[in-house]
């Protein structure tokens, strides 16, 4: 019996997702979100100590997570390489360390700082091994790409966050500008492919509401480039209102499917976008943009709390790290 149980454990680490990484992301950005609206609102920073505290211990069991996977079932995580959707996830393990390098910013400059030149340079290497992959030797359909494809590009944009603080300027805009750059390429293609191709499969629905982030986090990093809100902020918070928006549509269809690793997909989006209104209402002291603020965090909240539940039942049942 003792060995039955040593040989699932086994199986289920073979098929340990990146995806884990997702959730690193999701609650490193409710803390960035619940610290922005502390400072909106003058609060204490109990509620958003908590979060980053928690994003890291996540994060914590996610690295060693995969790095036992990667050490006991190599294979496996060079299967999921080669797999044409899971590829755009890799990236999620740089942003989850800009994030909380960003979040660590308040905390400790020097603990922030490592994280975020582990998190610059494995981005960095990132984007051009996916890229590269993209455009390299291998065949993709039309029916691999999905908005999961951003999640490369979203991590550049978040580099001068904490980048420009930390006094990495010429950095900051050369990830900024791979990050632009690539969001408009690739706007383009995924658009494309929504409109005029097979709807996205089940799993894959949640990733829709990462339309949203490109836009919101590079609004918020824009203004920490060039020090104010201007006019192309504006364009960019106001395309992140749009994509809410559409999301917001789609949301009811999206929560009622089956529960996987990517619906928490759903949460770092809305966690930008909420920290975009508040950093815009900081700039121009506009209420209304402050009352976005609240109702996108109220939002958040729910999605996160949800997130959870659900993610400790799939494990209670045993339904994570599953052959698919």
């Amino acid at each position: 019996m003792s060995e039955a149980l040593h040989e699932q454990s086994g199986n289920r680490l073979e098929h340990y997702p990146v995806t884990f990484f997702a959730i690193v992301m999701g609650m490193t950005g409710l803390a960035l979100a619940l610290h922005a609206a502390e400072l909106a609102f003058s609060f204490g920073s109990t509620a958003s100590t908590v979060a980053y505290y928690a994003a890291l211990f996540i994060a914590l069991l996610a690295a060693m997570g995969y790095i036992a996977k990667a050490m006991q079932y190599p294979q496996a995580v060079v299967a999921e390489w080669k797999h044409p959707v899971r590829l755009a996830f890799f990236p999620a393990i740089s942003i989850s360390l800009l994030l909380l390098g960003t979040a660590s910013m308040p905390r400790s400059e020097a603990l922030a700082e490592a994280f975020w030149i582990a998190g610059m340079l494995a981005q960095g290497g990132l984007t051009i091994a996916v890229v590269a992959g993209w455009i390299g030797a291998r065949a993709f359909q039309t029916g691999h790409l999905s908005p999961a494809w951003f999640i490369p590009a979203v991590g550049n944009v978040l580099v001068p966050i904490a980048g420009v603080p930390l006094g990495y300027t010429e950095l900051s805009w050369y990830f900024m500008s791979v990050g632009l750059i690539f969001w408009l390429v690739l706007m383009t293609l995924v658009m494309n492919r929504l409109i005029f191709h097979d709807p996205l499969p089940g799993r894959l629905q949640p990733t829709l509401v990462i339309l949203i982030a490109p836009p919101a986090v590079s609004f918020i990093s824009w203004v920490r480039l060039v020090g104010e809100v201007d006019s192309f902020s504006r364009i960019l918070l106001n395309a992140a209102y749009l994509f809410t928006l559409i999301v917001v549509v789609q949301l009811p269809r999206i929560v009622k499917l089956p529960f996987a690793l990517s619906h928490w997909a759903l949460s770092f989006p809305f966690a930008a976008v909420t920290i975009a209104s508040f950093n815009y209402a900081a700039h121009t002291h506009s209420g209304v943009h402050k009352a976005f603020g609240v109702v996108l965090l109220a939002v958040l909240l729910v999605i996160i709390a949800a997130l959870l539940v659900r993610t400790l039942k799939a494990i209670g049942a045993g339904e994570i790290c599953q052959p698919e």
